[in-house]
């Protein structure tokens, strides 16, 4: 892929840890020159320890002057981006009728962070005439809308809505020179997902997936959607087929939590 040759630049967020951190010291290690971003202070440090190729920028993607700004300092000191990773989220708990303050702070970061980032970068990104990659984190909550997390799922369903207009709008302006995919990672040991030092059986590494992700793009995919150590791909998409079910069949809001409909889910995925 040309758009990861080395010398090129890199800008990744959410990078403090987890799979944003996996991602960009994978850059690195590929030659490339990586920004990593992230609120946390500790991002300075990853960087730090990454070498003289990266450079830590302390930033929250809610705020769009921050990312602005980001963007001309990232150009300034690399040189024009041509791999983008907006990957900085948060998990607030936040049902639909919890206060607005936290619903406010997840959608800033998990979404909106998301369109700062793109429309900050990928502009110039175009106008460069340059190969170039996007690449937006998902989730599997914003297919599938598990309850009692509705601002999380809401907020990555607009990252997918978001990712696949990208990914169109870019087919059109750039023909197959700059392309978005949309990263769908499983049970990650994450600090979002960690309750304990341990990783989970079920769960996989952050390396794990960024190097699904990176042989997931190479064979062109869009939607690189990630197993883990319990959930296959096919229970993945036996869930998902389900999810969109309820709209074709006129089922009941999520159904697959519906009481009446318990035996028929269990039946559907034993088939």
């Amino acid at each position: 892929m040309e758009a990861l040759a080395a010398g090129s630049t890199a800008v990744v967020t959410g990078a403090a840890g987890g799979i944003g951190l996996a991602v960009a010291t994978k850059l690195v290690a590929a030659g490339m020159r990586v920004g990593l971003v992230d609120c946390a202070d500790a991002v300075l440090q990853r960087a730090a320890e990454l070498g003289e190729n990266a450079a830590g920028f302390v930033v929250d993607v809610s705020d769009r002057s921050a990312v602005e700004t980001l963007a001309g300092e990232v150009r300034s000191r690399f040189g024009p981006v041509s791999f983008l990773m907006n990957n900085a989220a948060i998990d607030g708990g936040a049902d639909t009728l919890s206060g607005p303050a936290i619903w406010d702070r997840v959608i800033g970061v998990n979404l909106m962070g998301v369109l700062h980032g793109v429309q900050a970068f990928v502009p110039a990104m175009i106008a460069d005439g340059r190969p170039g990659i996007i690449v937006n984190t998902g989730s599997k909550q914003g297919i599938t809308q598990p309850p009692g997390n509705t601002a999380y799922n809401v907020s990555k369903s607009g990252v997918k809505a978001l990712t696949e207009g990208l990914a169109h709008t870019l087919l059109e302006t750039t023909g197959e020179r700059i392309t978005a995919h949309l990263l769908i990672p499983g049970f990650t040991f994450t600090g979002m997902t960690r309750t304990s030092n341990t990783k989970p059986d079920a769960a996989w590494a952050p390396g794990q997936v960024a190097d699904f992700l990176f042989e997931r793009m190479a064979a062109g995919d869009f939607y690189i959607l990630c197993p883990d150590n319990d959930v296959t791909r096919p229970t993945d998409e036996k869930r998902m087929a389900w999810t969109m079910g309820d709209v074709i069949e006129n089922r009941p809001a999520l159904s697959r939590w519906h009481p009446r409909y318990k035996d028929a889910f269990a039946a559907f995925m034993k088939d």
